[in-house]
């Protein structure tokens, strides 16, 4: 382990802040949360530019594999589409305009 790894480990274990007696306990805990979230904010930044310079072949190779369902999903879904539209029954044109009003004109 690097001389780096091991004082970043030993912030998550102790707190460099507690005795200083210039801090309450109270701003010692606080320091000492930030100095913890600094560390996993390098961390995180480490490893976005880790996955930026070479992507990560598993992960690809994963999304390869999705990709090939997704598209045998909408090739399935596509032709499940069109069969439920060619089962329905062909409407007739000339019902199109007919007249579907009622007459209520009195007749003598």
């Amino acid at each position: 382990m690097t001389a780096t790894a091991t004082s970043a480990d030993s912030i998550f274990e102790t707190n460099p802040y507690e005795m200083h007696p210039n801090l309450s306990p109270l701003e010692a805990d606080v320091l000492w949360e930030y100095a913890k979230l600094s560390q996993h904010v390098k961390e995180m930044t480490a490893q976005t530019r880790k996955l930026s310079e070479a992507p990560d072949e598993n992960l690809l190779a994963c999304l390869r594999v999705l990709e090939r369902k997704m598209g045998l999903v909408l090739t399935l879904f596509k032709a499940s589409v069109w069969g439920v539209i060619n089962e329905q029954p062909a409407a007739d044109p000339s019902d199109r305009y007919a007249d579907t009003t009622t007459d209520i004109t009195p007749r003598n």
